[in-house]
């Protein structure tokens, strides 16, 4: 009998282990909690659990009691601990969207895929740290102040989806959920030398998620490996409706099947284009470490007899990213929307919150969201932007097709996490952080982060952007090359 390895376990490793009576889902359950209690508010006090499900372990024993009588599992995710972005409601535990207005906000309902992830067999572990109401790409947030970056405690681990990435990084929970708007699930997977995949909105219901842009949002996962991604994806990827956008899910023939698409995957049937006007310059002490790791993940990939063509370019690229966004427009509108549905909401509006200070002070996108129109459309911008959110799909996809390549590569983010103290003296704004990662949620592409190594001790990842319902694609290469290159490393605590 092999002994099981708690640390970067995987859903089949813990299944293996439970199969051979080596582990209890409980067992396991209990050894991520006694770490979150270690090191999430002591010791390195990384700070990414915000509320741990107090029924966790009576949930794993149940789930063990059925699998001891029956000899079978309740689904694909049999007892499985989830961390899940606090930005999803759960019913019976407290769900704060990452501000202190909702502190003690506990939902009658579960989120969609909340019911998924139970129907599965997963056990809800954890819900995790986030900006207020998503609003960012740091971590700063009214509920738990800031999320450390596991791999350097002085720096941003990156948001929004900051205590879901902190916490699979930490190893605080076997796999994750987290929520992209315009790059929340990547850029702190990024920072925290994890997988993390945007799927194209739609596949992935966010009925029970409060929004920022609706017809930007999308949940998806965020995993230590690319196999457990693909797990979550065949979990999560279902028509709900409840959510109209959902009805993307005829337009994929993948669905259930994500899993089943590794199997003989290969990265030499891939060809990659490098998109040049994504990376930073060189000249820019922030951005050279970041493109050096990239460019050295880039040549690796053709040593490994990757087809790569270099030098692609989408003219105007800085003109199409202030073109394509809609955050300060569309964002008051839609959180309006989501609280004016939740009659135990303590607030019933965006300017109720924003008027008593309610959310962190470091979260600058707030003032931009409150000088935004009450209604989007009376903005004389709003339909144009719309509209070149479509143009600039059909650029990127031209290009692509053009050069004949399957994904473009570049940079996740262009610099690396950033401190706290570079932060604090504003250094960088939400809406001029130089993250790449819009490219892909304003063309409504999907793309994943993938870990490229490390610029001295700090992680980078490369994008991968794909054509349209591209996620298995996407899965595939991201995980011949996780075969291969074995990029993932984890944090000291």
């Amino acid at each position: 009998m092999s002994a099981f390895t708690f640390k970067e376990a995987t859903v089949s490793s813990f299944h293996d282990a439970l199969k051979t009576n080596t582990v209890t889902g409980s067992q396991l359950v209990e050894w991520y909690l006694d770490r979150i209690e270690a090191y999430n508010k002591q010791g390195p006090s990384i700070q990414a659990i915000v509320t741990v499900n107090p029924r966790a372990v009576e949930e794993a024993k149940q789930l063990d009691a059925y699998f001891a009588e029956t000899g079978m599992m309740k689904g694909p995710l049999h007892g499985v601990p989830v961390l899940v972005k606090d930005q999803a409601e759960t019913a019976g535990i407290v769900t704060t969207f990452g501000s202190k207005a909702f502190e003690a906000y506990v939902p009658e309902h579960d989120a969609t895929i909340i019911k998924q992830l139970r129907e599965a067999g997963a056990v809800i572990l954890a819900k995790t740290s986030m900006c207020d109401f998503a609003a960012g790409w740091f971590s700063f947030s009214s509920v738990t102040d800031h999320t450390k970056n596991p791999y350097d405690f002085d720096r941003e681990s990156g948001g929004s989806s900051a205590g879901t990435s902190a916490g699979i990084a930490s190893n605080f929970g076997l796999i994750g959920v987290g929520e992209d708007t315009g790059g929340s699930i990547r850029l702190p997977s990024s920072f925290n030398n994890l997988f993390g995949l945007r799927p194209t909105t739609g596949l992935i219901s966010r009925n029970g998620f409060s929004p920022l842009v609706h017809f930007q949002d999308t949940p998806g996962p965020i995993t230590r490996t690319v196999k457990d991604a693909a797990k979550l994806m065949d979990v999560l990827v279902d028509f709900d409706e409840n959510d109209a956008f959902t009805s993307a899910v005829a337009y994929t023939s993948d669905k259930g099947r994500y899993e089943a698409a590794l199997e003989g995957a290969s990265m030499q049937q891939y060809r990659v284009g490098v998109l040049s006007d994504a990376f930073g310059p060189d000249s820019d002490p922030d951005c050279a470490p970041v493109n050096e790791q990239v460019r050295a993940a880039v040549s690796w990939l053709k040593a490994s007899g990757v087809e790569v063509i270099e030098g692609l370019t989408i003219p105007g690229m800085e003109e199409w990213i202030a073109d394509t966004s809609l955050y300060t427009t569309q964002s008051k509108k839609d959180i309006n929307a989501f609280l004016s549905k939740r009659p135990h909401a303590p607030v019933k509006s965006f300017k109720e919150i924003y008027d008593a200070e309610l959310f962190h002070p470091m979260n600058d996108l707030f003032h931009d969201i409150n000088g935004g129109p009450e209604e989007p459309e009376g903005d004389g911008s709003y339909y144009r932007k719309r509209i070149r959110q479509e143009e600039f799909r059909r650029a990127i996809v031209h290009l692509m097709m053009e050069q004949g390549v399957d994904f473009l590569i570049y940079p996740t983010v262009r610099v690396l996490p950033p401190t706290r103290e570079e932060l604090y003296a504003q250094k960088w704004t939400c809406l001029t952080f130089p993250t790449n990662t819009v490219i892909a949620s304003q063309s409504g592409l999907p793309s994943m982060s993938v870990p490229a190594g490390f610029a001295a001790h700090l992680p980078v990842g490369f994008e991968l952007v794909g054509k349209p319902f591209a996620e298995s694609d996407l899965l595939r290469f991201a995980y011949a090359y996780e075969q291969q290159a074995s990029p993932r490393r984890e944090p000291v605590l």
